[in-house]
């Protein structure tokens, strides 16, 4: 079971999908067809198959336009569902549910999707020490409950921002003087709980990382003997990352060279997402 997101993160992001789709009069179908005082039950089924992410975010679409909504999940976040499965219910005033029900299925739709990809590639290289990982490529001001979509799927997350680990990326290298310069600058301005990762793109760049003593290193699109040789030097020193050209079909054999972690960005930016519908119950 994944730790929900505390609702103080989830809301505010909610609240303005909600606003959006309100526009300046609300929600004008609604209310000219559905009377006010009238009632529904209806749930959400499950169309394809996958993992379920954003039942928070759904639940919190809904008890925004009417907190005595009751809302029952079936199925929670991180869980696997099949076609026809019902993963929650909603009954209550029927304008508050049809006017919440866009924004509830945006959420949990595209999240259920990257848990969905994201528990395919963990799946896939079960057998080995490595795990599937996201980047920073992410929907902006989504980024928090994206990442928690791949913690749903069984995946880890890579930083969350800029703040929370250095990583030195080519151009970092290239404006630094070399990567020894850029690690030895990181070393030098780093807390202590600071770790610092470097990236490389050549056996040579990870023989000058390892010597400068990176913490972690992101082998960018090696081949699998050049990661192979890479695994050999790097003897558990550091952190080994593998990145690009990481797919459903690239992940095992990526895996099996040894690395300890695969990152994939397309993960959280690319993804399908799962069809789920809103049905109405009799």
């Amino acid at each position: 079971m994944t730790n929900p997101l505390p609702r103080i993160l989830i809301e505010p992001i909610v609240r303005a999908a909600l606003l959006e789709d309100l526009g300046r009069a609300g929600d004008i179908t609604a209310d000219a067809v559905i009377p006010a005082t009238a009632t529904t039950r209806v749930a959400f089924i499950a169309r394809d198959p996958g993992i379920i992410a954003g039942l928070d975010c759904a639940a919190i679409a809904f008890a925004l336009l009417d907190p005595t909504l009751a809302l029952h999940i079936h199925i929670p976040d991180g869980s696997e569902v099949h076609p026809g499965d019902t993963i929650a219910t909603i009954e209550g005033n029927a304008r508050a549910i049809v006017s919440a029900e866009r924004v509830a299925l945006n959420f949990l739709g595209p999240l259920s999707g990257i848990a969905t990809a994201t528990n395919f590639i963990a799946k896939s290289i079960a057998h080995t020490q490595a795990r599937i990982t996201c980047t920073r490529k992410t929907t902006p001001n989504l980024r928090a409950l994206q990442k928690y979509a791949v913690r749903c799927g069984g995946g880890a997350n890579h930083r969350f921002g800029l703040d929370d680990a250095i990583l030195i990326k080519d151009n970092h290298i290239a404006i630094a003087g070399g990567i020894s310069s850029a690690i030895a600058r990181a070393r030098a301005a780093a807390g202590h709980l600071v770790k610092i990762e470097c990236e490389v793109d050549t056996l040579e760049q990870l023989a000058q990382a390892l010597r400068a003593g990176a913490d972690a290193i992101l082998l960018d699109n090696f081949t699998l003997p050049a990661l192979r040789e890479a695994i050999a030097m790097i003897n558990h020193t550091a952190i080994a990352e593998a990145s690009g050209r990481i797919t459903p079909q690239t992940a095992p054999a990526i895996a099996e060279t040894g690395v300890d972690l695969l990152s994939a960005g397309w993960l959280t930016h690319s993804t399908k997402v799962l069809d789920i519908g809103l049905d109405f119950l009799p």
